[in-house]
């Protein structure tokens, strides 16, 4: 969220585009004069805005001084690597959204029990670690595609490996998760939205994409 009387807007500082706050990454100048991501908008100081996206952080590093050294009005520092470093940093803020689900008990694991809950509860999202076995994804993929509300509404999320997963949750072997209607599941599906959109790829769901 932006700052208490902050725009609600602002120019992207490489397409010159202006657009909401949430499409946008805010970045900052630390102490040493190094380009840091401020990915939750409360860090002080002056910022530069750019599209959250991989391709565009790309050139923004790039082009660091006319970027980063106009918008900053001084000498800005980019280590390389600057677009990996917001990914890897919206991703840890997806795991950790992930794992207040399980606290707040809207999270099922386990390929049966994801199964009775997607017959059974409201379900708004459908997780699968990305090495899952395909006959365990389209077993599941049946179901939510017989279903009107879940094909029209679930969002499938296929971003993390099992490892992953099984660190965020604290158990072993999560290969498949339901996510059960709540704020923590919306807070971690909008988190995973903002990551496929800064990969470049579009946010799946139940009838649309590749589940």
């Amino acid at each position: 969220m932006p700052r208490k009387n902050e725009p609600t807007e602002r120019q992207c500082a490489v397409t010159r585009e202006v657009q909401p706050v949430s499409s946008l990454i805010r970045f900052v100048l630390d102490p040493e004069g190094q380009v840091v991501p401020d990915l939750k908008r409360v860090l002080p100081g002056r910022g530069v805005w750019v599209t959250a996206a991989k391709d565009v952080v790309a050139v923004a590093e790039k082009d660091r001084k006319k970027v980063f050294g106009r918008g900053f009005k001084t000498e800005a520092r980019v280590e390389p690597g600057l677009a990996e470093r917001v990914d890897a940093l919206m991703e840890r803020s997806a795991l950790q959204a992930l794992s207040m689900t399980r606290k707040a008990g809207e999270l099922v694991t386990g390929h049966a029990k994801v199964e009775a809950a997607l017959r059974r509860d409201t379900v708004t999202g459908l997780i699968h670690a990305s090495d899952a076995a395909e006959d365990g994804v389209r077993k599941l993929a049946a179901v939510v595609a017989g279903t009107e509300e879940l094909a029209n509404g679930c969002q499938i999320v296929r971003l993390f490996d099992s490892d992953q997963l099984d660190l965020a949750l604290g158990r072993s072997n999560v290969i498949h998760a339901a996510l059960l209607a709540g704020q923590a599941s919306e807070n971690f599906l909008s988190r995973v939205r903002d990551l496929e959109r800064f990969r470049g790829y579009s946010v799946a769901h139940g009838d649309k994409g590749s589940v």
